[in-house]
């Protein structure tokens, strides 16, 4: 995990790192992109990442959370967690697609990510970024389950499940020529992508309730 160095440098500083990690990474993904690409671009030593990160898998883990966070921030901001579980789960994918089509810095990242090659960092990433997923979506998954609006045969981990494969296929199948071999929804206007994430949500909705 980062450093105490890389926790106490200026806000600014830890942005403009980030940053450069998430485009060198998002174009090349982690096996390919280049320290000293990133070091460069950032205006730092080589040596300084590793006075930040323990080695590159903490610093491409640590800026793929960060992502995250930013992703959970936008996206689920306001969301009510009293309100039915398929009304925010569409909010949710309405604000998803949304911030992935303004921060394509995010949606080449989690590309990558998705396509990486090295399975130990493929892994890493994603139990980072699926803790957040949890934290996020299995209270109001749970709540729901307590109001009654699940079956009750119904597991709330499958719930959970189904939700998190169609938040990551709405985050690459709409900017991917190859995202989805039924629906093509690389193709599609974004009013029709909107519409096929709705079905999408519907489609679960009326499995689970």
């Amino acid at each position: 995990m980062p450093t105490a160095t890389w926790r106490n440098l200026p806000a600014d500083k830890r942005s403009r790192i980030t940053e450069v990690a998430m485009q060198e990474f998002g174009a090349r993904g982690f096996s390919a992109g280049s320290l000293n690409v990133i070091a460069k671009q950032a205006g730092i030593a080589k040596g300084s990442l590793f006075q930040y990160f323990e080695d590159k898998l903490d610093l491409f883990v640590a800026i793929c959370e960060a992502g995250a966070v930013e992703v959970e921030a936008a996206v689920l901001a306001g969301v009510d967690p009293d309100a039915p579980l398929f009304d925010n789960v569409r909010d949710i994918v309405a604000r998803w697609l949304a911030y992935y089509r303004g921060h394509p810095t995010h949606r080449r990242i989690a590309h990558a990510t998705a396509n990486e090659i090295d399975p130990a960092a493929r892994a890493a990433v994603r139990r980072a970024t699926n803790a957040h997923y949890d934290a996020a979506l299995q209270p109001m998954v749970r709540a729901a389950k307590a109001r009654g609006e699940l079956r009750a045969d119904v597991d709330e981990a499958l719930v959970l499940s189904f939700l998190t494969v169609v938040l990551r296929h709405l985050n690459s199948a709409p900017f991917d020529p190859a995202g989805d071999v039924a629906i093509p929804l690389h193709d599609l206007p974004d009013a029709e992508v909107d519409r096929w994430a709705i079905a999408y949500v519907d489609a679960l909705e009326t499995a689970f309730t």
